[in-house]
């Protein structure tokens, strides 16, 4: 799939960031369309000295607890989108403990100056007690604001709370897409369907953990110069769940916070990416009648021009069923843990009479707030693109497991990639030293 941004031509190997938190993942991809940026790798970042301009305490980290409260800071965002509001805060709040709030800035060397804050708790917080919330705040009059924080009285002292970076302020576009993909946890250790992935267009994750060969492949990718390692711990602070139902999983979380790191996702990409895609780390947006994803937005966007949600749906390939004649069995990949989707041709058709998911690419401008499969707020429309046009590949376990495999269809779409797939694979997984001593030497 080689893209074009601008005047640069890039192939997927050059084409993405990778940004690892260290809690659920959500896999941003810069862009199958840009060059590779410089990586900014950390561990995870403690509270930074008091700066010159602001006498009080500044996190970056992905999570900050809100004192006096039950709730949690994530990031901030200039948006001006909404009448009145210039600033966007992503957080998790406890939904039975929602108070009146005040935002508080740091204005250069003014601070501690106030204004009232809106509270909106995500309608898709499945049951659980914690939820993603946007907190929106006016600006005060003549305030150039860098941090910002959230009290509880507007009188309370600012120095005794911790601030966190307003961001977007400069941002420049400069991708095309970006693709969070979520999530990982629970040592999910699918190496080579992870590097395929990646190959195919290069990711932002927020993990929560990794198996011990995927945690060296992300090593490999970052040293590389497209991994921006930024940590999301989770279980620090709350009981994240496994799954996405309350009465059943239990927990104080939606799936790791898996709709607060898809939001935080959108925002942070918001000026500097047109696009947003979201799906999940085994699934692949995948052209069907154009030779890649910026062909396939040039014809659309014309076409739908206040269109912010375009639905993408998902079709299972059952990882059961093996493509017979072996072609892609490769010796080099037999003992790497993982799926090796071009093994994985025959298609499920979905249910008609059943709810069938769908996962999206988004302009993030025209988004407000955004679930998982569809969004929640929105300052455009919505279309469903054709199947013959675009569909998601998602190599899984079967859905519809009674099926025969007289009753799938023949995909070869990913067949169309593997001249430049296959070789990009082999160097990241030699690069990562996951490959046995005998294959190394030969590759």
């Amino acid at each position: 799939m080689n893209t074009r941004t601008g005047n640069t031509t890039c192939l997927w190997k050059k084409d993405f960031v990778l940004l690892i938190l260290t809690g659920l993942v959500v896999m941003l991809i810069y862009s199958m369309t840009t060059e590779r940026t410089t990586t900014v790798g950390s561990p995870v970042p403690k509270l930074q000295p008091k700066p010159v301009l602001c006498n009080a305490a500044i996190s970056e980290e992905s999570i900050t607890p809100l004192k006096d409260t039950r709730h949690f800071l994530v990031s901030a965002f200039m948006d001006r989108r909404v009448k009145g509001f210039d600033i966007r805060i992503i957080g998790i709040f406890r939904r039975d403990s929602i108070q009146p709030l005040h935002c508080s800035f740091c204005c250069g060397s003014v601070f501690n100056q106030t204004t009232p804050a809106t509270v909106l708790i995500h309608s898709d917080h499945f049951g659980f007690p914690y939820g993603a919330t946007d907190v929106l705040c006016p600006l005060p009059k003549n305030c150039d604001a860098s941090y910002i924080t959230l009290l509880t009285k507007p009188s309370a002292n600012a120095s005794e709370h911790t601030f966190i970076p307003i961001r977007n302020k400069s941002e420049k576009l400069r991708f095309n897409f970006t693709v969070c993909i979520s999530s990982l946890f629970g040592d999910y250790n699918n190496v080579l369907q992870f590097a395929q992935t990646l190959e195919m267009y290069k990711v932002v994750i927020y993990n929560t953990s990794c198996g011990p060969e995927l945690n060296r492949l992300l090593e490999s990718y970052s040293q590389e110069g497209f991994l921006e390692v930024v940590p999301w711990p989770i279980g620090k602070f709350l009981k994240p769940s496994t799954g996405w139902r309350f009465s059943e999983h239990g927990g104080d979380l939606h799936y790791f916070g898996q709709i607060v790191t898809l939001n935080e996702c959108m925002y942070r990409s918001m000026e500097r990416s047109r696009y947003v895609l979201l799906n999940d780390i085994d699934e692949i947006i995948m052209p069907y009648k154009h030779d890649n994803l910026v062909s396939l937005m040039n014809t659309l966007e014309p076409q739908h021009p206040n269109v912010g949600e375009f639905l993408i749906e998902n079709h299972f390939f059952p990882k059961k069923h093996f493509e017979p004649s072996k072609r892609f069995h490769l010796p080099q990949w037999e003992k790497v843990p993982g799926v090796n989707i071009l093994e994985h041709i025959y298609r499920e058709d979905p249910d008609r009479s059943a709810y069938h998911p769908h996962k999206m690419i988004l302009k993030p401008k025209l988004i407000e707030q955004t679930s998982v499969h569809e969004v929640l707020r929105k300052f455009g429309e919505r279309y469903k693109v054709p199947l013959d046009v675009c569909r998601i590949i998602h190599v899984r376990v079967a859905l519809r497991g009674y099926l025969k495999l007289e009753e799938l269809n023949e995909d070869k779409r990913l067949w169309d990639f593997q001249e430049k797939l296959v070789p990009n694979v082999d160097k990241a997984l030699k690069r990562a030293g996951l490959f046995p001593a005998e294959e190394q030497k030969k590759l």
